[in-house]
């Protein structure tokens, strides 16, 4: 579980946990790792924890490596860990755009490119979810736009994906793109504090539980089920 300290990430290692799964979980912020890690623990769920900065390779195949000396190897893997800028094609700074590219798009891929060797390796059927977002069907706006093209990026990267593991035989692979979510994604999006309780103000959005309940869902089905692209978003919300 990538991007696991807050937000969808915590809520699903919860879900996981709850469901009877062990969970190694990630992200950068090691003290908010720590807290959840004993909150589970507590109620006695098997947990190793790894920070890992998404930007950095060698991060993410120390994650690999702690789950498989710990777990024996990977079965689920929740590419959890993203985030957006408001960083308009005309006039935002590069960095912004390569940090929404590397996180979003480049640490996806070599997480998965990793679980699918560890899950080969073992002949496990095994299960990759890309959290995504509702940006990866539309446009959000014209400040959205790079933060859009690295989620569309992931919805072509989980059909490719489903083409290339089906000729292989396993294992199976979700995106969840959510809508709006009460998390700090919006907040920092906006760079204005506060701003998912804001569009909460105006119409009841996401929690996060509501998007780990699917993400469990999706990976519980039977083995001939393959969900595929599941969107997730508010009642209310227009678009």
């Amino acid at each position: 579980m990538t991007g696991a300290s807050s937000g969808i990430g915590a809520a699903t290692a919860r879900a996981l946990a709850a469901a009877g799964a062990a969970v190694t979980i990630s992200a950068r912020r090691t003290e908010r790792l720590e807290a959840l890690a004993a909150e589970l623990r507590a109620a006695g769920a098997a947990v190793e924890l790894r920070a890992a900065d998404m930007r950095r390779e060698e991060d993410i195949l120390a994650l690999f490596a702690a789950a498989r000396g710990r777990f024996g190897g990977v079965d689920v893997l929740v590419n959890n860990a993203g985030l957006g800028r408001r960083a308009p094609l005309g006039s935002a700074p590069t960095e912004a755009w390569r940090e929404m590219l590397e996180v979003n798009v480049l640490g996806l891929a070599i997480a998965t490119r990793e679980a699918i060797r560890d899950m080969q390796r073992r002949a496990s059927a095994g299960h990759i979810v890309h959290v995504s977002s509702m940006a990866g069907h539309r446009i959000p706006g014209p400040d959205g736009g790079m933060y859009a093209a690295t989620k569309f990026a992931v919805r072509a990267l989980t059909e490719a994906l489903r083409q290339e593991l089906r000729a292989r035989g396993s294992p199976i692979v979700t995106a969840v793109s959510p809508g709006h979510v009460l998390t700090e994604f919006a907040e920092v999006f906006s760079g204005t504090p506060g701003a998912a309780d804001e569009i909460n103000r105006r119409f009841k959005i996401l929690e996060a539980g509501d998007v780990a309940e699917a993400i469990v869902w999706a990976v519980t089905r039977p083995p001939h089920v393959e969900v595929h692209d599941l969107l997730v978003r508010p009642t209310a919300q227009r678009n």
